[in-house]
């Protein structure tokens, strides 16, 4: 699957406050918002590198309804992601988003956890239902 790149580089004055280096990604989607500050006239010469490297997290990733796809998470991106609306999106996000709950989604449900693949389907899989039917059963008719 490719990815489309769309690079917008800015220069300018800022507080120190928006300093920030985050991304998310999913599917074939990435984004990547990095503000590098310096100090002194003219500091701001070079551009910065968005390129990023698989870093050894996965995550799982929707393509249409099947959420079973995994990504390799790149950069700092250090978290799993789950947006839900009205439809789902998951993916890799780094903890700026994560820790200060910066939903890059606005209005729809969104969660993040740490551990590979930690952003699952359902907590309750098919194959654990399918346990519990003699349990119930025998609860039934006893």
């Amino acid at each position: 699957m490719g990815r489309r790149v769309y690079e917008v580089n800015f220069k300018g004055c800022a507080m120190h406050e928006v300093c920030v280096d985050y991304s998310f990604s999913y599917g074939a989607y990435r984004f990547v918002e990095k503000i590098t500050c310096c100090n002194g006239d003219l500091c701001n010469t070079e551009v910065p590198d968005y390129k990023l490297t698989p870093n050894g997290k996965k995550c799982f990733t929707c393509e249409k309804e099947n959420c079973m796809k995994t990504l390799n998470c790149e950069g700092n991106e250090n978290y799993c992601f789950t947006a839900t609306k009205n439809q789902t999106l998951k993916g890799c996000a780094s903890k700026l988003i994560c820790s200060y709950q910066l939903n890059p989604f606005p209005g729809a449900n969104f969660s993040c956890c740490q551990g590979d693949y930690c952003n699952s389907a359902s907590s309750a899989s098919p194959a654990l239902l399918l346990l519990l039917v003699p349990l119930l059963i025998s609860t039934l008719f006893s």
